[in-house]
């Protein structure tokens, strides 16, 4: 009996979930009252995103995001809104840190913290599309930068 190919799989299961969040992005629309809102694109590819953020001293206890883009910079802005939630600023740091670390290459996806952001570890593989996947932990930096949190 053959062993299945768990890397093509893996990979398929990667790409559903990805698809998953864009086309039910979760926290998408507008946070009433939020702490921080941050407006960003991406010149190369025409990817935008308006992020609010609510806190509780360091805390992140809610945020949303709305904007268009391709299928990876939405579904990695859908995945981070779910990850941060009830999030200090320094475990968001860290998760930040280790998630471009995968995304630049430099670190590997099996790193269970970063849950479902791992899907998009393949995209380490296509240089052009990182700034798509990172573009959303960017406006967050802002984001919690601008409030000095």
């Amino acid at each position: 009996m053959s062993r299945p190919d768990t890397s093509a799989e893996l990979s398929a299961l990667y790409q559903e979930m990805i698809l998953d969040h864009y086309r039910r992005p979760r926290n998408k629309g507008t946070l009433e009252n939020a702490d921080a809102s941050v407006e960003m694109k991406n010149p190369l590819c025409g990817d935008e995103i308006e992020l609010q953020v609510r806190l509780d001293g360091d805390e992140v206890t809610d945020v949303k995001f709305s904007g268009r883009g391709c299928s990876i910079s939405q579904a990695s802005a859908s995945m981070m809104t779910q990850l941060v939630k009830g999030k200090s600023r320094a475990e968001i740091d860290s998760i930040r840190k280790r998630f471009r670390d995968v995304m630049l290459g430099q670190a590997s996806a099996d790193d269970k913290e970063l849950g479902s952001l791992r899907a998009l570890s393949g995209v380490a593989r296509f240089p052009a599309r990182v700034k798509c996947a990172l573009l959303a932990w960017n406006a967050l930096e802002t984001a919690l930068d601008a409030r000095g949190s």
